[in-house]
């Protein structure tokens, strides 16, 4: 059990599951356990679904890699649905699933989170090819009771790709969150400076990353 870090729901006391594996490799990636090198424990889904009623606390959050990979994740949302927790999907919506959820965290990637494609070729050219299905995006968004658009930013340089996601999915401007690629207070800290003007001058909504101010970049949190 831990407390939600980012999005609208910052500061809930919330229970994470966090599956193994992604179809995406943002280079920047802050679970690499999860992602370019996956590890894990195979985990049934009456223990999930048991983890999360002992945690007593009313928010599920189903994090990764990506939480749309696996092919049990409906089943376990009808489960924790049918125990009357709220369902948070956090998923860089490139997987197309007829999967509702209380709170769809839609994280799209921006061409600045490709991978070098000297360093990773293969990666490089799957990451580029899958990482922005607008009709996909917008499905899982038409699913979900709730949702929110959260885009890690490196530079103020990408704030013309965000508006023209944002167009394309025609979302609301608050319902956009802008969130600082780092994983130190400092680095959040002097992105900060910099990106807040620009997040709140286009009416999207700044997120800092409170886990790690919280807790430190470390796993479990």
């Amino acid at each position: 059990m831990s407390r939600q870090g980012e999005g609208k729901l910052t500061g809930m006391n919330s229970f994470f599951i966090r599956t193994s594996g992604c179809n995406l490799r943002c280079w920047f990636c802050d679970t690499p356990y999860a992602s370019w090198s996956p590890t894990g424990k195979t985990v049934s889904l009456d223990q999930l679904v048991n983890d999360a009623i002992q945690a007593k606390v009313d928010y599920v959050v189903l994090t990764g890699g990506e939480p749309l990979l696996p092919s049990a994740i409906e089943s376990l949302c009808n489960r924790l649905f049918e125990e009357g927790l709220h369902v948070t999907i956090e998923t860089a919506g490139t997987i197309d699933k007829p999967i509702a959820c209380d709170l769809l965290s839609l994280s799209p990637k921006l061409a600045g989170s490709t991978p070098d494609p000297d360093q990773h070729p293969r990666w490089s050219e799957l990451h580029q090819s899958r990482r922005l299905p607008i009709d996909i995006m917008r499905r899982l968004i038409d699913g979900a009771k709730d949702y929110q658009l959260k885009f890690v930013v490196s530079s103020p340089d990408q704030f013309t790709e965000i508006c023209s996601v944002a167009d394309q999915l025609d979302v609301a401007a608050d319902d956009v969150f802008i969130m600082p690629e780092g994983v130190t207070t400092e680095a959040m800290d002097r992105a900060q400076k910099q990106l807040r003007p620009l997040t709140e001058s286009h009416g999207f909504q700044y997120c800092d990353r409170m886990q790690i101010r919280w807790y430190g970049n470390r796993r479990g949190t």
